[in-house]
């Protein structure tokens, strides 16, 4: 058949093969959900893997979001909060940002010294048709491509990537099988040619 078991990323079916991989990647690096903590759009992750006496911002580029408490645009480095978070949680994100370098700089100056980014980003993946009418689905990334930028950045002794995949897992996401489709040892096995979800631990 040319068309996917599912077109909504296995929504339909039960939890992305993608999300599936992000919350392994949160609760890996748990601890450093502390302080106070950023997330985009919602608190969502804060709320699920964060420590009890966290604070909780939203960052949103839409002043309309009621949830936001900080109102910016990552790529307008001049106007964000200086040294303010400690735990940034910026999950499938860039991928939707054209000037994805610069919001990059702009996650390490709002970071203060010591504080972490947790981000992941897409490798493998169907367009998301969501993002692509309302702001674009520009970019998809290897393990390579977003280790430099982080490490133009952060320098390379700062940054940790790692991959989540295999050739089961991403043919199983493009075709929009669920997570709860297959088992937690067909999910982790891990194969860097087929790279679903890249994983960045960046310390500023």
């Amino acid at each position: 058949t040319l068309n996917p078991i599912s077109e909504k990323f296995g929504l339909d079916r039960g939890t992305p093969i993608d999300r599936y991989y992000i919350e392994e990647f949160l609760k890996k690096n748990q601890s450093f959900i502390k302080g106070r903590c950023c997330e985009i759009s919602e608190s969502f992750y804060i709320k699920k893997f964060s420590s009890k006496n966290s604070v909780h911002e939203v960052f949103d580029y839409n002043s309309s979001n009621r949830d936001a408490t900080i109102v910016g645009d990552l790529t307008k480095i001049d106007k964000l909060p200086n040294d303010l978070i400690d735990c940034f949680i910026l999950t499938q994100t860039l991928n939707f940002i054209f000037d994805y370098q610069s919001a990059v700089i702009g996650i390490h100056k709002m970071l203060k010294k010591g504080g972490v980014a947790l981000v992941t980003v897409s490798g493998i993946s169907q367009i998301s048709k969501y993002d692509y009418e309302r702001w674009g689905d520009y970019w998809r990334f290897t393990d390579k491509s977003i280790e430099e930028v982080f490490c133009k950045v952060f320098k390379k002794k700062n940054v940790e990537v790692e991959t989540y995949g295999n050739i089961l897992s991403s043919t199983c996401f493009l075709q929009g099988i669920s997570s709860q489709e297959l088992t937690h040892d067909e999910l982790m096995y891990n194969d860097r040619n087929y790279q679903v979800t890249i994983t960045i631990k960046a310390t500023k």
